[in-house]
């Protein structure tokens, strides 16, 4: 598994990366306002333009990308054992690093992470269609557009600024509607930095976009199962 042995090969076609970057600013900024504008209107409530937003990116990527997805879970299958082991192994780091970033966030006073308290709140009043677009619909959307679209069509050309673009862009993507309120929540950023790196080296070790689908379900999944013991 080590990336100076095994080429990484998992790459989009060029129709499949036009629909995936093409789709990107549509899930970060359109669908939100759209559905903050039809909240605001009454016709859909929190719940609801969130389940919205996902059920549409997850209908979109099945149409767009299923063949790279299909193609994808060979090369998973080919090495099952050794995904499974890089999967944990990032598990593990992202918990040491969020130890890190956790402690230095509650030195600089910052409270809760706004996009975490919005979701939580969320799977208080509804758990289960939460925690099913939590676990298995935003994995599927955002590996599809953060590690498969940007990561994997920069990483032709440069591995450095694939890490770089697609982490700065998924961290971006968690709290620019916070920061419009107060800039002091782009500081929230550094929660997001550690995860996704490690979604990145997951993406390109395993060489199977399953491999950073499968890590991004294991932490939102714990996470709101840790949520569902506490309620």
């Amino acid at each position: 598994m080590n990336r100076k042995t095994l080429p990484f090969t998992s790459r989009l076609t060029k129709g499949q990366a036009i629909a995936a970057l093409v789709y990107l600013p549509v899930h970060m900024v359109l669908l939100p306002v759209i559905v903050t504008i039809m909240m605001l209107r009454g016709l859909l409530d929190e719940t609801q333009a969130n389940l919205l937003c996902y059920v549409l990116g997850v209908a979109y990527m099945l149409i767009f990308l299923w063949k790279f997805f299909r193609r994808d879970f060979d090369a998973l299958c080919d090495r099952p054992w050794a995904c499974i082991r890089e999967v944990l192994v990032c598990y593990g780091l992202m918990l040491c690093c969020n130890f890190v970033v956790n402690s230095i966030m509650l030195l600089l006073g910052m409270g809760d992470n706004p996009n975490s308290e919005a979701v939580f709140d969320m799977a208080g009043m509804t758990f289960g269609p939460i925690a099913a677009m939590a676990v298995f619909m935003a994995p599927i959307v955002e590996e599809s557009l953060f590690r498969a679209g940007l990561f994997g069509l920069i990483r032709r050309r440069n591995r450095t600024l694939a890490y770089v673009v697609s982490m700065a862009m998924f961290s971006l993507y968690h709290v620019w509607s916070y920061a419009l309120m107060d800039l002091k929540n782009l500081l929230y950023l550094l929660q997001y930095i550690p995860v996704s790196y490690l979604l990145c080296r997951c993406y390109e070790r395993t060489n199977s976009i399953w491999g950073s689908i499968f890590l991004h379900m294991l932490v939102n999944g714990v996470s709101m199962w840790l949520l569902y013991a506490m309620m």
